[in-house]
């Protein structure tokens, strides 16, 4: 039989309430005391009954399918709640509220991402946090919103997943749909015998490969004929049985009484899928092809929405060269330094276009422009050129040299000597004087002149 390999991909939506209540959906909050956004719906208390769903969770439901090239099932299609019946301890009910099973309609079928054809993308709720050594459980995550994408199984290597599951998740964060930091996990199906194994709660791709690769080896050394459900040791390096697989029939799929059909406009849908934005995939082929700007700056740029935006809005005032340099080395480098992201810092293009065209323009040092650039950690500013301006006049930047001399007798023996390292050291002390405004070449020559 041929390796088949298939996904079951679990992700929290980025919405601000749960699935069926009022309740924050702040389970990813690691200050919160456990059991302090909760109440009798989320909690299964008897009586209690669950709201309407949350219409920001089910649009943004909408925006994955459309990602992954679904068809969306909207009317004349019917989207019914079912409840999924676990007998586990984080299950107050007894059952999981979710729009999939035997005879359901998910939200998005027969899609295709990068060659992998999408089974169906659907909606769920998420069970409590449970701890088997504690017993206690903690109901803040239970009832937030859950997206199961579900692929086919049409991998054929480890690789093959980590790869995917690196490009899929990069194009889930242009929607903003799923919490990046809650992660996603991942159950694995593997079959090299004709029968499925899954391997549950993958959260990590470098774990995924190692899995993926014990498992292939075990199922070929042991033959397996019979379903399983397994978990991955890391520290043992290996897959241990955990039960028989389910069926179907073990969840006892019924109609959910208390919750009524979802009927998805098709105008709703166009509405959505209009206001999407490009893949990263087509931002890359494009700015590639438009720009003429490497493989490698491109794929750096298309790795987070925000900052390829920012690129798109300056490189049409500025040449691509300087707009990949200034945006990709120094204000990624800004970013990360203060571990920010460009959505938090507020950085208007205008300002940064400002301080491009002043630095080619040699109306403000290169050093200067990085110095002010660094300064706009909390938000940029409309630049003053004349506070900022750069001192070419040799007389003023001999003065500065003579007091750098002065303050820096040894490092200036030192390069009478013949150490360069020195010679270095002396042009930082004339800027750091100038305030990092003097023409660097011009106190370079100055320098050396005086030797």
């Amino acid at each position: 039989m041929p390796l088949k390999i298939g996904l079951e991909i679990h992700g929290y939506l980025t919405t601000k309430e749960k699935l069926f209540c009022n309740c924050k959906n702040e389970h990813k909050n690691k200050e919160a005391k456990p059991n302090t956004f909760i109440c009798p719906t989320c909690t299964g208390q008897p009586g209690s009954k669950p709201m309407l769903p949350n219409e920001e969770a089910i649009k943004k439901l909408v925006q994955i399918g459309l990602m992954l090239n679904c068809k969306i099932n909207h009317e004349p299609e019917k989207l019914i709640w079912w409840r999924k019946h676990y007998n586990w301890p984080d299950l107050p009910k007894g059952y999981q509220n979710t729009i999939s099973g035997t005879y359901a309609n998910p939200v998005g079928v027969k899609g295709n991402f990068l060659g992998i054809g999408i089974t169906e993308v659907h909606l769920e709720e998420d069970p409590a946090a449970w701890d088997p050594e504690t017993g206690e459980i903690d109901y803040n995550r239970s009832g937030a919103p859950l997206v199961e994408i579900v692929t086919d199984p049409d991998f054929k290597s480890a690789e093959q997943v980590a790869e995917w599951l690196k490009q899929m998740t990069l194009t889930m964060s242009y929607i903003k749909a799923l919490d990046s930091d809650a992660g996603i996990k991942a159950d694995v199906n593997i079959s090299t015998t004709g029968e499925r194994v899954e391997i549950k709660n993958m959260n990590s791709i470098s774990e995924i490969i190692k899995a993926i690769a014990y498992e292939i080896k075990r199922q070929e050394k042991e033959q397996v004929k019979n379903k399983e459900t397994r978990q991955w040791n890391s520290a043992k390096g290996q897959t241990i049985k955990m039960r028989e697989k389910e069926s179907h029939a073990d969840y006892r799929f019924i109609k959910e009484p208390d919750l009524p059909v979802i009927n998805l406009k098709k105008a709703e849908v166009e509405l959505i899928k209009k206001a999407l934005p490009e893949s990263p995939m087509e931002k890359l082929e494009k700015i590639i092809k438009k720009h003429k700007i490497s493989d490698y700056d491109a794929k750096v740029l298309t790795a987070n929405l925000e900052i390829v935006e920012m690129f798109e809005k300056i490189v049409e005032k500025v040449s691509p060269k300087m707009a990949v340099q200034w945006v990709t080395v120094e204000l990624l480098g800004m970013l990360n330094y203060n571990k920010k992201t460009l959505n938090e810092v507020k950085i208007n293009p205008e300002h940064l276009v400002s301080l491009i065209k002043s630095t080619e323009d040699k109306k403000i040092t290169e050093l200067k422009a990085k110095d002010i650039l660094r300064s706009w950690n909390k938000g940029s500013k409309a630049l003053d050129v004349r506070s900022q301006e750069a001192i070419s006049n040799t007389k003023e930047i001999e003065a500065f040299v003579e007091q750098a001399i002065k303050q820096n007798e040894k490092a200036w023996q030192d390069y009478k000597a013949g150490n360069v390292q020195a010679l270095n050291f002396l042009i930082g002390a004339v800027m750091k004087l100038s305030n990092k405004r003097a023409d660097y070449q011009t106190a370079k020559k100055l320098i050396e002149k005086k030797r």
